[in-house]
């Protein structure tokens, strides 16, 4: 058990259990409050170090989860932290962490067909778990953050167990429980008046007076306010000396709240998220509280609004107004602010004789009506920030919550909105809906295809919704749906539901319909990009425009969540969206323009590659390519760090553009691009990538009969096969690319590079004289062509099979001599892996200090061009150096690193990384250090 709700502390066996300093008991609740979720190191640094990140806060995170990670498997087998790509995620069952359970108990509770005796229960049982402040000892703002959040939402668990004890007639209950709360929270106002009902319902009438004269003195000292409706309508029920034991009897208040949605799953964070922002009303006296929802057609904004208004309706005890703005109808214009201020008028009972005709008065009017009352305001459906505006309270007190397809900036930036944009549901929430509209049994007995069909809808919930509609009225399987919806030609047909509220299609074009021209133009090219996003740059060449222009269609896109910018400068829109954008390109733009579109895209990937790789790779093959075409602006690098982020970014895209090249036999492009992306594939581990892309180049160069483009990829080919230990493949590929060289002339300097690659396949297969023997001929041949960059180059590889043949000592000469050359050629990448192989030269010397030295100025220059694979062996061997001097721990650090990146490479060098931090012996040296 894990407590959150107090101290952090953990037992185990029924001994608790050491966590160490605050930053790692800061970084395990950060991990433990998010259990079962990958948190990013960005996030994790963020939130324990917050604004004040030091320069080493990257490493001490891996040293923090290092050590964190034994104290778990302490607990049990069943409580594990491991990495994925999305980040560290503690894997266990949810109710280990007193959080987690006091959650789920409190959302059992909130179930409408609980009799009050198992609600009081569950939420007593809930409350039970807090044995203090949450994340007591844990600094930093997100900790601050979390324990007010959390805070709240104890309260309002708090007011619900008092409810629900008062019906079953035990006020002494209630009075013992909330008699200290009140005192620790005195302006909770829903606290007090729990109290106070409790107190009145166990005939203490004068006590009740008594606290309700202190809450007053309290709320205006404190707030400069009176108190709410509530507890003023308590007030005259004590004083007229008749009080109800469970309810006070209120007047008339407006409650326009719609029914809550039926069939709402998940947005589990989106709810924390609404609730996070509510609390901060009471740090915010002068200020009305405006969330702004924002979301594509179909996300659920509306639904998302809906379920947290009922959920929080009993803090607004002067009302709920709702008011549909209509701003993206299918059939109706836009309610105009005047309608909307009227229509506010007429819920808050305004006599209409005492409305002004002039939309200022009125204004006036609707702000000194709503002035010091807790009232809730939906606004469903805005068009723009204009529409809502003149509807925002102009006191402290309400609470305004606005959905719309438009981001609201304006809102966010003039009146203080808190933006919330509403993401698609996660496969998990999208699966839960499908369970709720079908039954378990049902999803449960067509597990593949519920993922085909969660993955077509793109887990809006609109979709899905229509997919539950149809397989409940037709009786098909899941499986015919989900063979339906993959047909993409009809699956926006399938996704119709009968009426324009209740087809996808129709809900993309209430916002489509809004756009600019341009704008709308650019939204269909994009249609024709078969990348999982794009670039601003990319965007431009694909709609042959000035990157500013381009800039500004997509800001306009992202503006009506047509579009997302889910990086800076990097924006992407779901499957169905690219299929209505695809399907709109067909029926608007000609042929001829859709053709030209994509080849400047094409054009725009390859010059911009070819730039990238001459940068990130200068000691490879030149190939020449011709001019852009017309409108294309390829993207220009200035060192290998920004050629490897645009790699790393556009990597996805390059590949999907070979691919559809291949199919449309645009060979030029097929091995342009293939060329292009090559090297970054084999430095980040992408293996069957590479071997995916140059088979292609081999079929596209054979086909353009260019056999010295041809021999690249197979040289391209022998060493990815080479990483992969597909001993006999690589030596087929590299020996025809030898034969393809020789055919074209022995000056080739394509020719060396294969020798060289030939050398570290003998260097992986063990055979290290032969590997010397291959690498010295590589080296010949670039100096017969006075090629001293290159040859620097080679003589690492020298160096290393001298240090497996055991001349560690001629090795580090040569190592100096080609670190020189590196560096007077900024050949950074090429320096790093000469300084890996003189750490492990000076390794074999017993000279360890040197070693390690030598290895951190290795993984300095791999991290900036992002060679993973040479990065996870200088880790290895860096780590191998600590052990050696006794630094045990930090040598698990290192091990643990290196072991990351093989196991997400999948290379076997893991197994043996693996067997280290797996020794007994040397986890006893580091648990005794731990201890230390």
């Amino acid at each position: 058990m894990f407590r959150l709700l107090g101290a952090i502390e953990g037992l185990a066996r029924g001994r608790p259990l050491d966590f160490g300093p605050p930053q790692r008991r800061a970084v395990l609740a950060v991990l433990l409050a998010e259990i079962g979720r990958p948190v990013s190191a960005e996030t994790l640094i963020d939130r324990v170090w917050g604004d004040r990140i030091p320069a080493g806060a990257r490493r001490a995170l891996h040293s923090h989860v290092a050590r964190i990670r034994p104290i778990l498997r302490a607990a049990g087998p069943s409580v594990t932290l491991v990495h994925r790509s999305g980040g560290y995620v503690v894997e266990a069952d949810p109710d280990v962490v007193d959080w987690h359970r006091f959650r789920r108990l409190v959302t059992a509770a909130g179930s409408d067909r609980l009799a009050d005796e198992r609600r009081a229960a569950l939420l007593s049982e809930a409350l039970d778990l807090w044995q203090g402040v949450p994340l007591a000892g844990v600094p930093g703002d997100w900790a601050a953050r979390t324990r007010e959040s959390w805070e709240q939402l104890r309260l309002d668990a708090t007011v619900l167990w008092a409810e629900a004890e008062l019906r079953l007639g035990r006020p002494d209950a209630v009075i013992s429980r909330l008699r200290d709360l009140v005192g620790e929270f005195p302006l909770s106002e829903p606290l007090a008046a729990a109290l106070l009902r409790a107190l009145l319902a166990a005939g203490r009438q004068a006590e009740a007076l008594e606290r309700y004269a202190a809450v007053r003195a309290t709320l205006v000292e404190e707030l400069g306010t009176e108190p709410g409706p509530a507890l003023r309508q308590l007030y005259r029920t004590m004083l007229n000396g008749q009080p109800d034991r469970t309810t006070l009897a209120a007047g008339p208040v407006p409650a326009q709240l719609p029914p809550d949605v039926r069939g709402f799953a998940g947005r589990r964070d989106a709810l924390t998220r609404l609730d996070e922002i509510l609390s901060t009303s009471g740090s915010e006296p002068s200020a009305v509280v405006i969330s702004a929802i924002s979301g594509t057609a179909g996300v659920g904004k509306t639904a998302l609004a809906l379920r947290w208004a009922h959920r929080v309706s009993h803090r607004f005890p002067d009302g709920h107004l709702y008011l549909n703005l209509r701003g993206f109808h299918p059939d109706e214009r836009a309610i105009t602010p005047e309608e909307g201020v009227r229509a506010l008028l007429d819920a808050l009972d305004v006599p209409p004789e005492r409305i002004p005709s002039g939309l200022d008065a009125q204004v006036g009017l609707y702000r000194s009506a709503l002035s010091g009352q807790r009232v809730l305001i939906v606004l469903d459906n805005a068009r723009d920030a204009d529409q809502v505006r003149p509807l925002l309270p102009g006191h402290p007190g309400a609470v305004v919550v606005v959905t719309s397809r438009d981001r609201l900036t304006p809102l966010v930036a003039a009146h203080g909105a808190h933006a919330l944009l509403l993401d698609p549901l996660s496969p998990v929430e999208a699966r839960e809906l499908l369970t709720y509209r079908l039954g378990a049994e049902r999803v449960g007995a067509e597990r593949e295809a519920v993922a085909r069909t969660i993955a077509v809808c793109a887990r809006l919930p609109l979709a899905l919704t229509i997919v539950a509609s149809r397989a409940q009225q037709t009786g098909f399987s899941l499986t015919e749906i989900a063979d339906e919806l993959c047909d993409v030609d009809r699956r926006l047909d399938v996704l119709d539901a009968g009426d324009a509220t209740g087809r996808v299609r129709a809900a993309f074009a209430w916002s489509y319909t809004a756009l600019s021209p341009p704008a709308a133009r650019m939204f269909r090219l994009l249609g024709l990009h078969l990348g999982p996003d794009i670039s601003a740059a990319a965007a431009a060449s694909l709609a042959g425009q000035p990157l500013r222009d381009a800039r500004r269609q997509l800001a306009d896109l992202v503006a009506a969540n047509l579009l997302t910018e889910h990086a800076p400068g990097r924006y992407t829109f779901h499957d169905l969206l690219r299929a209505y954008a695809a399907e709109l390109v067909h029926e608007v733009d000609p042929a001829e323009e859709r053709e030209a579109a994509s080849a400047r895209l094409l054009d725009h990937y390859a010059q911009t590659a070819h730039a990238a790789s001459a940068v990130y790779d200068s000691d490879r093959d030149a190939i020449v390519l011709g001019p852009p075409r017309p409108g294309v602006a390829p993207e220009a690098f200035s060192d290998g760090a920004h050629a490897a982020r645009w790699f790393h970014c556009e990597r996805a895209a390059v590949i999907s553009a070979i691919r559809r090249t291949t199919a449309c036999g645009l060979d030029r492009y097929t091995w342009q691009l293939a060329w292009g992306v090559a090297m970054y594939l084999l430095k980040r581990g992408h293996l069957r990538e590479l071997v995916d892309t140059q088979l292609a180049a081999i079929d596209a160069v054979r086909r353009l009969s260019e056999p010295v483009h041809e021999a690249a990829a197979h040289r391209f080919l022998g060493q990815a096969y080479t990483r992969m230990g597909q001993v006999e493949d690589a030596a087929a590929h590299l020996d025809e690319s030898l034969r393809l060289y020789a055919a074209a002339g022995p000056d080739d300097p394509g020719h060396g590079r294969t020798w060289l690659a030939l050398a570290f396949l003998s260097t992986r297969c063990g055979r290290h004289r032969e590997a010397l023997q291959r690498a010295e001929h590589a080296l010949h041949l670039h100096r017969s062509r006075l090629d001293t960059d290159a040859a620097a180059g080679v003589i690492a590889s020298i160096a290393w099979n001298l240090c497996e043949l055991g001349q560690p000592d001629r090795a580090v000469a040569y190592c100096r001599q080609a670190i020189r050359v590196h560096k007077a050629s900024h050949r950074h990448h090429a320096e790093a892996a000469t300084w890996d192989t003189l750490g492990y030269a000076h390794s074999l010397r017993g000279n360890h200090a040197e070693a390690i030295r030598c290895y951190r100025a290795a993984l300095a220059g791999l991290e900036m061009v992002g060679d993973r694979f040479r990065e996870a062996g200088a880790l290895n061997r860096l780590g191998d150096a600590h052990h050696a001097i006794g630094d045990h721990a930090t040598a698990q650090d290192a091990w643990l690193r290196s072991l990351e990146i093989l196991a997400t490479l999948d290379y076997p060098e893991a197994e043996s990384v693996r067997a280290k931090l797996g020794d007994v012996a040397g986890a006893q040296v580091l648990t005794t250090a731990w201890r230390r």
